[in-house]
């Protein structure tokens, strides 16, 4: 009988110490938090630019986005490249985070407006995230 009371005693005390660490690890979360969500381009962010729904996408020629009214708006042109995780999406160094996909995809020569924003999480492995106020093709 002794033999089968030390595993029946251990137990009791296996469940407490994993409960402990799971309240521990629960009081480190920001409650305020809002839980991450996939991103627009495929990675996980935490935030996402609204797109405007004034643009009509049916326009190839409209710029799609609001228009760039962030203090140090950049404009980057030249031809969206695929990262090396499914849908992620670079253009010169950087990620393109937001946007839309129609008019962001992999060989498109387009110029994009909006700002670089390196402390972004991300599940893409590459680029500097920069989140996408415009497009337009170049």
């Amino acid at each position: 009988m002794g033999a089968y009371v030390q595993p029946l005693m251990k137990t009791p005390w296996r469940v407490f110490v994993a409960l402990v660490a799971c309240v521990a690890l629960g009081a480190c979360a920001d409650p305020g938090a809002e839980p991450a969500s996939p991103g627009p381009t495929g990675g996980t962010v935490t935030s996402t630019p609204s797109p405007d729904p004034s643009v009509t996408p049916s326009d190839p020629t409209a710029p799609t986005g609001p228009a760039p009214t962030s203090p140090g708006a950049v404009t980057l042109t030249g031809t969206v490249q695929a990262g090396v995780e499914p849908g992620c999406l670079l253009l010169d160094g950087n990620l393109l985070v937001g946007g839309p996909r129609d008019a962001l995809k992999a060989g498109a020569h387009v110029t994009v407006t909006g700002h670089p924003q390196p402390d972004l999480m991300t599940t893409c492995q590459q680029g500097t995230p920069f989140v996408v106020e415009s497009v337009r093709p170049a």
